[in-house]
């Protein structure tokens, strides 16, 4: 029996709803929303709160992009690109720079977006103080009173147990100078993309029943201790051995034969961007990323 589904999956009504919400994350940076998460057809934590996002956004003349820890191929990325074509009809691409939405899982395009696009984040824990505190009563109260010792105290503990800060991921961020709030698992190379960006990026939880943003053009600050200073993951001397890109977040692989380590671009896309065009235009054109 042949289905047809509304235009997104979901009923107008859902649509707006969800709008509203992201209106309001909009209006307040960095603010954790309520929404009335919807049952999908795909099992929470495996990007239904970004899922829901999207569709609720996604009109007709929109192109897709969705990628999973950097790869377009994935089973999340690809399955999740399935349904939204199967409801929508619209383009799906590869191409960042071709895409109008880009809905993601633990990483940041490495080419720089524009205004133009919305990057959608997939983010299974929003609270940034639920390693400190369970209660969402108490975590709620805490951000009203601009009360982050918690999120300190996380930091403080790592520098203490290792030396410095570990969080290889989610690393959290203080979203114009009011609201501590959690990244998603991005890796910290990607926590100075969201400081004024000139897209818009939305944050969706679809199990935490929450959405959060950062507006284009926002402050966003990487917390660290004036001793222990942010840094993210160092490639400085490294080299994709696919593309040869450089000053790019790698993959650290290592070979079965000969146990050789050797690092490849983390995002696919570019990788095969950066095969399909010298260093030197790639250079100019990105910043000199290559």
């Amino acid at each position: 029996m042949k289905i047809s589904y509304n235009f997104g999956f979901f009923d107008e009504g859902s649509k707006r709803e969800i709008r509203r919400a992201t209106l309001k994350a909009i209006a307040i940076p960095g603010y954790q929303v309520p929404f009335a998460s919807r049952e999908m057809p795909i099992a929470r934590g495996w990007g239904t709160g970004g899922l829901q996002l999207t569709l609720s956004l996604i009109g007709r003349e929109d192109t897709l992009k969705v990628i999973d820890q950097g790869s377009d191929e994935s089973v999340n990325a690809v399955n999740i690109k399935k349904l939204i074509t199967k409801t929508t009809g619209v383009i799906c691409t590869d191409d960042t720079e071709e895409a109008t939405i880009i809905q993601s899982r633990h990483r940041i395009p490495e080419i720089p977006l524009n205004e133009e696009q919305i990057l959608v984040l997939q983010v299974p824990i929003p609270e940034p103080l639920r390693g400190v505190e369970p209660s969402e009563f108490i975590t709620k109260r805490l951000h009203g009173d601009k009360e982050y010792s918690g999120a300190w105290l996380m930091l403080f503990e790592q520098i203490i147990k290792y030396g410095t800060v570990s969080t290889g991921a989610d690393h959290p961020v203080l979203v114009n100078d009011r609201y501590v709030m959690a990244p998603s698992p991005i890796p910290r190379f990607d926590n100075s993309k969201l400081e004024y960006s000139k897209s818009l990026i939305l944050f969706g939880a679809g199990r935490e029943k929450k959405v959060y943003a950062i507006p284009p053009y926002t402050k966003v600050t990487s917390l660290a201790f004036e001793d222990q200073p942010f840094e993210i993951e160092d490639f400085s001397d490294k080299y994709c051995r696919i593309c040869g890109a450089t000053g790019i977040y790698m993959d650290e692989l290592v070979d079965e034969k000969t146990g050789d380590i050797y690092y490849q671009c983390n995002d696919t896309s570019f990788c095969l961007l950066g095969l399909n065009n010298s260093k030197e235009d790639l250079g100019v054109k990105y910043n000199d990323r290559i």
